[in-house]
């Protein structure tokens, strides 16, 4: 997901399909974050292995900006609740 454009990529099977596929449309690395939608439940998950980025001050998988999540929430929020397959 870039979080400065407000878009997504999903259906890869690693959150890095994603993240190269955005990259390829022009996303800037540092705006990229991963996150997991279920759609069944309505519910976001913040745990990605590309989410490791000590230089941007996250050091773990799960995304530990509360500001980062809560744009993500906004942006799943617009483009994906209330969709289920």
């Amino acid at each position: 997901m870039d979080v400065e454009r407000g878009i997504l990529a999903g259906g890869g099977a690693l959150h890095a399909d994603c993240e190269a596929v955005l990259l390829e449309e022009g996303s800037n690395n540092d705006d990229i974050w991963g996150a997991d939608w279920y759609p069944l439940t309505q519910q976001l998950g913040y745990e990605a292995m590309l989410n490791i980025r000590p230089r941007l001050g996250n050091r773990s998988m799960y995304l530990q900006n509360p500001l980062l999540r809560d744009k993500i929430e906004r942006i799943v929020d617009d483009l994906l609740k209330g969709v289920v397959p």
